[in-house]
């Protein structure tokens, strides 16, 4: 058992007025001075990979491979992106002048939010506590970083990574459960970035209004799988059998079901079971490269949900098997499911795929409509048309056709939910935005506009409406 330092509610107020009383100077940094950080927070990582990827096998038994693709590439990728393009983003953003503002210039100004608190989980301890501060020190803010308590291992990682590189003053972590979250909540930072459940994202928006601070909720939900009858069943099967499986399922834009024509059920059943077969040799459970879930309370939900699910008429297809001792679930495939069962009602979080099938692609949209705005929603198609209709008839935080959580590795690409699956958004350029105030900048070059000043003469009225009618 990893022993946490216990946190008092006088070493948060003394760590946030630091940063308070020394966010101005670190938002008068520039460029070169941040992308110095970040390259920084680059080197540790890459000379201390065997640490990370001990930590979190130790945390739920995560294989070295997927350390490296789901957090480690995850951030290197950012990283660089991020100091390749820093310099422009921080620069000035010129825009138009309309011809009723004559004689002005304007532009963008991009300055830090200042006090940043950043509460992140516990499936991708790594990546989802470290993608936020990288977007953070672009914008030039200094941070709190709050790390799960189901990993330690890996939070511990986080904090004497932090404390290596950075002043407490400029960057912290503050390990512990929710009383330190809710602690750090009541204090007044200037935006929250939060990652985690919908139900707790509400917790957090409710703390930060008593602030006005701005939030960036990235949460979850249930993201559909549509797969019509063009499309290619086994590549389907197996991009959705990898995407369901990496990191045991806790993956908040994997596939949360599967909506298949009728006519292509049987065929993906049997290719589900073929990529599993050759993705773990037969034998998930004797596997090392599948991870477990991350404590014996998920693997309970999980183990509930699938006996909820038989017990109200459910079929298991593929899978099935349980071990408490191991927190194993085994990669599972269920038909029959219904909206009665709660694996249809609360994200699932593991490597249980319910299956439900469709005859018209209409079922699909009234469906999907009638849930929840999803975090993702995954279309395998070849025909264009109903890629379309597919893409134009729902709504998502994002969208991948004919592959699977392709989205969350663009730095291109901006990142998050709408409504229940989040608000706000992260990546590259749009993660620097997410933690910037985009301050608006006239400047006037020359003339005024005292014609318009009072007393408000028939003259005036006359210019006043020229300007209504034609500008």
């Amino acid at each position: 058992m990893v022993a946490v330092e216990p946190t008092s509610t006088l070493d948060l107020q003394r760590v946030f007025d630091a940063q308070h009383k020394n966010a101005a100077n670190i938002a008068l940094t520039g460029a070169n001075e941040r992308v110095e950080k970040l390259k920084a927070l680059l080197d540790y990582i890459m000379a201390h990979l065997p640490e990370i990827e001990k930590a979190m096998y130790d945390d739920f038994r995560k294989p070295g491979v997927e350390v490296m693709l789901g957090e480690v590439y995850t951030i290197t990728s950012e990283i660089k992106y991020a100091c390749k393009n820093l310099k422009h983003w921080v620069k000035p953003q010129r825009v138009p002048t309309p011809l009723g503002m004559i004689g002005t210039s304007n532009y963008i100004k991009h300055e830090p939010k200042g006090n940043i608190l950043i509460i992140s989980p516990w499936n991708y301890p790594l990546a989802l506590a470290i993608k936020p501060l990288i977007s953070a020190i672009a914008a030039g803010n200094v941070a709190i970083l709050k790390p799960s308590e189901l990993t330690p291992h890996t939070s511990l990682f986080l904090k004497k990574m932090i404390n290596d590189l950075f002043a407490e003053n400029e960057v912290a972590v503050f390990e512990g459960d929710s009383e330190v979250a809710t602690e750090l909540l009541k204090l007044p930072f200037n935006h929250i970035f939060f990652t985690g459940a919908p139900a707790i994202g509400k917790i957090v928006m409710r703390a930060a209004a008593e602030h006005l601070a701005s939030v960036t909720l990235e949460l979850g939900g249930k993201s559909p799988n549509i797969i019509d009858e063009t499309a290619d069943i086994k590549k389907a099967a197996e991009m959705t059998a990898w995407s369901k499986c990496l990191n045991n399922g806790q993956t908040c834009i994997a596939a949360d079901y599967v909506m298949i024509h009728e006519s292509k059920k049987e065929e993906f059943i049997s290719a589900y079971g073929e990529a599993l077969q050759k993705m773990y040799n037969g034998n998930a459970e004797k596997s090392d490269s599948y991870a477990r879930i991350v404590n014996n309370r998920h693997f309970n939900r999980l183990k509930g949900y699938l006996e909820d699910a038989v017990a109200k008429g459910a079929s298991v297809a593929i899978g099935g098997k349980t071990l408490a001792e191991q927190n194993y679930v085994e990669p599972t495939l269920l038909t029959n499911v219904n909206d009665s069962m709660k694996i249809m009602q609360d994200e699932i979080f593991g490597p249980l795929l319910p299956v439900l099938t469709y005859k018209n692609k209409e079922e699909v949209i009234l469906y999907v409509n009638s849930k929840e705005k999803p975090l993702a929603l995954y279309i395998h198609s070849s025909n264009s048309k109903n890629i379309d209709y597919f893409l134009n008839n729902t709504t998502a935080g994002d969208t991948v056709i004919n592959d699977l959580m392709l989205q969350f590795g663009n730095a291109e690409l901006p990142f998050g939910g709408v409504n229940n699956s989040g608000i706000g958004k992260s990546n590259g350029y749009f993660g620097f935005q997410e933690f910037s105030n985009l301050r608006g900048v006239s400047k006037r070059q020359f003339g005024t506009m005292k014609f318009l000043y009072p007393p408000y003469t028939d003259k005036v009225r006359r210019i006043i409406d020229i300007f209504v009618k034609y500008f």
